[in-house]
C-alpha cells in the first residue's frame, strides 16, 4: 500500500513539473535564436478579403492603428506595425507591481485562402532596451524569478493576440433576410 501511495505520489509530482515546463515554453527562431511566435492559418477568402477582414481587426484592436502600422500594402498582403505592453510582477505579500513595457513587431502576411502572423523583435523597453533571450538562461548570473513570470505573461498575450486576430479573420456570417 505504502509502495502504492509513493508511486502515486512521484508519478503526480512528474506530471505537475511536465505542467510548468510546458507553460515556459517559449519558441526560439533556429537561424536567429531569437525569440519568434508564428502561425499559419488557412481561412476561406481571397488575398484581398483577407486584407481587409485584417484592416477591421487592426481598427478594432489598436486604439490607434494607423500609429500602429508601419506597413499595409494590399498588393503584396502584409502588414507590419509595431506595439507594446505592460508586464507586471507580484511581491511576496501578493501586491502587484509594473515589471516593464514590452515593445514587439507583429506581422501579418496574406495568401488566397491563408494567412501567416509572426510576432517577434520582442524587447523590455529600458535604458539598454533588453531582449526577452536574454530571460530564457537560467543559468545568467543575473537571473531573476521575475523572468518566468515575464515569459508567461509573454506567451498569454501572443495566445490572446492569436485568438482574436483568428477570431475577427473568419468570414462574417450571411445575414438572413427577413422576408415577410
Amino acid at each position: 500500500m505504502k509502495n502504492a501511495l509513493i508511486i502515486a505520489l512521484v508519478f503526480f509530482g512528474i506530471q505537475l513539473t511536465a505542467q510548468v515546463k510546458e507553460e515556459l515554453f517559449i519558441p526560439v527562431d533556429s537561424e536567429t535564436n531569437k525569440v519568434k511566435f508564428q502561425g499559419i492559418v488557412e481561412e476561406e477568402g481571397t488575398k484581398y478579403e483577407l486584407f481587409k477582414r485584417s484592416i477591421y481587426w487592426l481598427n478594432k484592436t489598436y486604439k490607434d492603428p494607423v500609429r500602429v502600422t508601419s506597413i499595409r500594402d494590399k498588393e503584396t498582403g502584409k502588414i507590419v506595425g509595431r506595439h507594446r505592453f505592460r508586464l507586471y510582477y507580484w511581491d511576496r505579500d501578493s501586491i502587484k507591481h509594473i515589471g516593464g513595457m514590452i515593445n514587439y513587431t507583429f506581422t501579418v502576411e496574406m495568401k488566397d485562402n491563408r494567412y501567416r502572423y509572426t510576432i517577434d523583435e520582442i524587447i523590455l523597453k529600458s535604458k539598454t532596451n533588453i531582449p526577452v533571450e536574454k530571460w530564457l538562461n537560467k543559468d545568467d548570473p543575473a537571473y531573476d524569478y521575475r523572468w518566468d513570470q515575464y515569459l508567461i505573461q509573454i506567451k498569454d498575450f501572443v495566445n490572446n493576440w492569436s485568438n482574436n486576430l483568428e477570431e475577427k479573420m473568419g468570414p462574417e456570417p450571411e445575414k438572413v433576410v427577413d422576408e415577410w
